[in-house]
């Protein structure tokens, strides 16, 4: 790439380490800032920072490439998404604030599973948090392993060089601001992603003279919308649309919850993610049938479909605009990692460390020991991402189904089922995760293949975690009084913030 495109990167990388020390002097004077930015973090930052940390280089890199490949089949995965973080912000998003608050303060999701049934050290606790350690840390690597590929192939840099370049600018504003810095960075990152979303689609159709010289190229490769709707099988369309599901669970997004400073700013908050999501998916996926109309036109050569964001970036538009686009590729990937780094390191302090251990620890040294664990989670990740050949789509979607399965449900539950016990939550989280890995890994079909290949692991993980946390709680011992009481004021307290 041209030397202007690297004086873009560079001014973004040093943007990226300004937010992190400025939210270094704001917000990290004890574990509430650290963690949640004191519950004070606004509307607009809040749903541009869920967005960014959701979306990833997939936004950018993966839901073009499908459109490319599978055509309108790609949409339907689209209506998902957009309809689960929809009923995300409507039925999660005022109850968890409030409730998490309610709950003795709870920090981190675990935490609050923990405190929901007043039982701030239980087995719940841990495992949940364990769960997040580890899937996180694996969606970490696939994240680096997304860095190092595009270095690698859009600035012809060692594989690890890039791993090391990206890591590196993640952990150091993660490192210093925590959630602060990582919000603020995601809301920056976010508005890159809107504006390249926008542009590269809309320049890349310029080049045509109609729309329907466009449509005319594309459909020499994929189907048009009408034969893909009459193709649509009912488990297809149930897989696509099940990534919905999955927002339920995921807790590098409904952490953004518990963040907002009010109840009342939440509107505000879904009104500017829904709007900015709608936009950013739209021109995800006219990137990817923009890109196949434009490669069968005018003989252009992608050997990646994944990579026609890249493509398109280098050979229509100014070095200086290419370094941006670059960059806003790489904001998606980096508002991901960073927010797995910062619950992960929060789980593993807060959940895990100050459970087991019997030290009484003050909030500054709990900081501390939180930047230690996202250092530790970042090397983990690390080493795992120095292998190129490892796979990245399979291992998020695989990711994504797990945390929507085992966490889905019960979130849902502990927010609107007064009786659910801590006995059918354990239970449920547990099912739910089981569920999904034997779908992804049990070769029980004829040919071998696991059952995966035929409906995606997380329609089967999250009914079964719902069915066990409902039957456990109907067959098991009631909650306590305490558990019923506290369950009661926050939905008071929901009613009085919502008047």
């Amino acid at each position: 790439m041209a030397f202007e495109s690297y004086i873009s990167l560079a001014v973004y990388f040093i943007a990226m380490l300004g937010i992190g020390v400025f939210a270094y002097r704001q917000s990290t004077s004890d574990i509430s800032g650290y963690i949640l930015g004191g519950r004070q973090v606004s509307p607009h930052v809040t749903a541009l920072s869920a967005g960014a940390s959701d979306m990833s280089g997939w936004m950018l890199m993966g839901l073009p490439g499908a459109m490319y490949i599978s055509g309108f089949d790609a949409v339907y995965i689209a209506i998902g998404l957009l309809a689960g973080a929809l009923l995300n912000y409507i039925f999660v998003a005022p109850k968890l604030r409030v409730y998490t608050e309610v709950a003795d303060d709870s920090l981190t999701v675990p935490e609050f599973f923990a405190k929901r049934f007043n039982s701030p050290k239980s087995s719940l606790r841990i495992v949940s948090a364990t769960i997040i350690v580890l899937f996180f840390t694996l969606y970490t690597s696939a994240g680096l392993v997304a860095g190092g590929k595009l270095f690698e192939s859009a600035f012809s840099l060692d594989y690890q060089v890039g791993l090391f370049i990206t890591l590196g600018v993640v952990v150091s504003y993660t490192l210093l601001g925590g959630f602060l810095a990582v919000s603020l960075t995601d809301f920056v990152q976010g508005c890159i992603m809107f504006l390249a979303l926008v542009l590269v689609p809309v320049v890349a159709f310029s080049q045509f003279d109609s729309a329907s010289q466009m449509t005319s190229a594309a459909y020499e490769s994929v189907p048009n919308f009408s034969d893909s709707l009459e193709a649509l099988t009912l488990v297809g369309l149930l897989s696509s649309l099940g990534w919905g599901l999955g927002y339920f669970g995921q807790p590098h997004i409904i952490v953004r919850f518990m963040a907002i400073r009010s109840v009342k700013a939440i509107s505000t908050a879904r009104t500017i993610g829904m709007s900015w999501m709608t936009v950013t998916i739209i021109g995800s996926l006219g990137t990817g049938l923009v890109g196949v109309a434009y490669a069968n036109q005018f003989g252009l050569r992608v050997d990646d479909p994944e990579t026609i964001f890249i493509i398109f970036s280098q050979i229509l538009f100014h070095p200086y605009i290419s370094g941006f686009l670059m960059a806003a590729i790489l904001a998606a990937i980096m508002s991901t990692i960073s927010s797995q780094l910062l619950v992960s390191a929060s789980s593993l302090t807060e959940d895990i460390y100050r459970v087991i251990t019997k030290k009484e620890v003050s909030d500054k040294q709990t900081v501390t020991i939180g930047r230690y664990g996202v250092a530790g989670v970042a090397l983990v990740a690390l080493i795992l991402a120095l292998d190129s050949s490892n796979t990245i789509l399979s291992l998020v979607s695989n990711a994504w189904a797990g945390f929507g399965a085992a966490f889905g449900p019960l979130v849902l539950f502990c927010l609107y089922k007064k009786d659910l016990t801590a006995k059918a939550a354990l239970a449920g989280m547990i099912s739910g995760a089981v569920t999904v890995l034997f779908w992804i890994y049990a070769p029980i079909l004829e040919d071998g293949q696991a059952l995966s290949s035929v409906i995606y692991e997380i329609i089967p993980g999250f009914a079964i975690s719902a069915i066990t946390l409902w039957s456990v709680t109907r067959w098991g011992e009631n909650p306590s009084p305490n558990v019923e009481a506290t369950f009661e004021q926050a939905g008071q307290e929901l009613a009085n913030q919502q008047s």
